[in-house]
């Protein structure tokens, strides 16, 4: 992995950055839906806006702007992250 500045300008300006950032957005909120079939009362804050991030990359992807997914990894990922971490542990 790439160590990258968490910058906002290094994030518009890295279009290989942005598309893979879109792709495991992707690919989490498919993982989201399918963990919510099988239980959907996990302790996961936004579980049901995961799955709503991903439809909305995939089908909204023209009016996606970088200042969104920006929004997304820097206000929303750390929280996921950890919730999914503490999940792990037990």
């Amino acid at each position: 992995m790439v160590d990258r500045p968490k910058e906002y300008a290094t994030f518009c300006n890295d279009t290989l950055f942005r598309r893979g950032v879109e792709r495991n957005i992707e690919i989490m909120g498919e993982a989201m839906n399918q963990v919510l079939k099988i239980n959907p009362d996990i302790s996961i804050t936004a579980a049901r806006k995961v799955v709503d991030t991903r439809n909305f990359v995939i089908h909204a992807y023209d009016s996606l702007k970088p200042d969104i997914l920006w929004g997304i990894v820097i206000n929303h990922m750390p929280l996921l992250k950890r919730e999914i971490k503490s999940l792990l542990e037990k």
